[in-house]
């Protein structure tokens, strides 16, 4: 009894600390407060494995300046993003997405998801990150010009559409650690997410199942056999 009470006050403080990391960076996140904090949840799973912790896909930067609250200020942390707005989207991506970024006065376009890299800046900086930077420009220009010696620990994509995901999962995918933590924001929202997962793990021949957790798609990545 007092150790399931223990356990369920513990929980408790791990979702109050964690609202509090989503309260501080509200402003430059456009997930709500559930999908925040469960990200958050599923980044505490890989707080022992080394490596640095990649966003592709940041917008304003508040997801990965919360990451960077969770998992230290050691980690090197690497934002990427063209900081304007998302390319057009294709038949590949289905009809939805077309349609959406048609709807530029749709209260979720955000001005096609584009905002300054002034803003990821200012996030990384309030955060306790003492290493980060932000490359800006296409995932094709900037990916193949930075190396991850120390490995990925988390590889978090947000990069909405098919080519953009499959070529962030082409780059980064063989520097994830074993055991380390791949997150796609958008696999149950646009179907050119979803085809790019799909399609890259065929065609790597990868081992990998897709999870779910709390409807946030992840994958954990095994060792090279």
């Amino acid at each position: 009894m007092l150790t399931k009470l223990k356990k369920k006050i513990e929980t408790r403080k791990n979702f109050y600390s964690m609202r509090k990391i989503y309260r501080k960076y509200s402003s430059f996140t456009m997930l709500t407060e559930w999908a925040y904090i469960n990200n958050l949840l599923l980044a505490e799973k890989i707080k022992s494995i080394e490596g640095c912790v990649i966003e592709c896909g940041v917008w304003r930067g508040g997801m990965i300046a919360g990451l960077a609250e969770l998992l230290g200020e050691e980690r090197r942390y690497c934002l990427f993003d063209s900081f304007q707005g998302l390319p057009k989207a294709k038949k590949i991506d289905g009809e939805a997405a077309i349609n959406w970024q048609k709807n530029v006065k749709g209260v979720n376009y955000h001005d096609n998801c584009s905002a300054s890299e002034d803003y990821a800046r200012k996030a990384m900086s309030i955060s306790p990150a003492k290493l980060f930077t932000l490359h800006k420009g296409w995932f094709n220009e900037t990916l193949s010009s930075v190396d991850f010696p120390e490995g990925i620990a988390l590889l978090r994509l947000d990069a909405d559409w098919y080519e953009s995901t499959k070529i962030c999962l082409e780059a980064l995918f063989p520097y994830v650690s074993k055991n380390g933590l791949i997150i796609l924001d958008d696999y149950y929202t646009w179907d050119g997410c979803s085809r790019a997962l799909h399609d890259f793990l065929s065609q790597e021949s990868r081992p990998e199942r897709i999870n779910s957790f709390n409807n946030i798609c992840f994958l954990s990545k095994r060792g090279d056999e």
